[in-house]
């Protein structure tokens, strides 16, 4: 099986943009070679320029408080797995608190970097960090892996308390679903929503084996997917066999 997600506000889409970019950067920084230390330190601008959102940290407390006032009256409910709950409460008031002792926006470290900042202002030109163009860059990245590798963690570091707290938000609301089968019919499906379906995720999971992907367009009335074929001469047609598919709508 394979699941694709597909987020229904431009919060969830933030916080997916930097899951994925936080992943990629500890990918590469954990490598040896210049080439994936380079892809390391992109994804770090990357990082930087998606959390440049002046509003990025209050929207991850507010939630996370939002969360901690939902999940604190649980302690008294024999349902619910109490350690699991106290070691999630323990998380959101650790992340809380590393978020509210950094000062200043995200990622502020790497744009009072002018070594770096001359980087990330050459990487935006095609071939534009040639050892022509920026040889202290290009010494960096023929010193030995070892130190590389420190400064990337010492980049990484700081964006910490932001990557946790988008990742327990994220859990909570891929945690909070239900899921449901269904069959898109020659490719196409549709479903009319009800308020009780308004959703901030969709998590879509289809087999591994059919050639085709799901474009999903969605709002508050109406959820269409259709599955376009990828192989062959009918890349981006319709597929035309039924799809059966798990769909599971997300909210926190």
């Amino acid at each position: 099986m394979i699941r694709y997600e597909h987020p229904l506000n431009e919060r969830v889409r933030t916080l997916m943009r930097l899951e994925d970019l936080f992943a990629r950067a500890g990918y590469f920084a954990a490598q040896d070679a210049p080439a994936d230390h380079h892809s390391a330190l992109l994804a770090l601008f990357e990082i930087t320029d998606v959390a440049a959102r002046a509003d990025l940290k209050t929207d991850i407390l507010q939630e996370l408080e939002r969360q901690k006032q939902v999940l604190t009256p649980l302690k008294h409910n024999p349902q619910i797995e109490q350690v699991a709950l106290a070691d999630l409460l323990a998380q959101i008031d650790h992340v809380n608190a590393q978020m509210l002792a950094q000062a200043g926006r995200v990622g502020s470290h790497l744009r009072d970097n002018e070594w770096l900042m001359a980087i990330k202002q050459r990487t935006a030109i095609p071939g534009g960090v040639c050892e022509f163009d920026l040889p202290a860059y290009h010494w960096w990245l023929n010193q030995d892996p070892g130190p590389r590798r420190n400064d990337l963690a010492g980049w990484i570091e700081p964006f910490a308390p932001i990557r946790a707290g988008s990742a327990i938000v994220l859990k909570l609301l891929r945690d909070n679903g239900r899921e449901s089968r269904h069959t898109a019919y020659r490719g196409v499906f549709q479903l009319m929503l009800t308020t009780t379906k308004v959703a901030q995720l969709l998590r879509l999971t289809v087999s591994h084996d059919l050639a085709c992907v799901p474009e999903i367009s969605a709002n508050k009335y109406a959820l269409n997917i259709r599955f376009l074929g990828v192989t062959g001469m009918d890349r981006g047609a319709v597929f035309d066999q039924d799809v059966e598919f798990e769909l599971m709508f997300c909210n926190l």
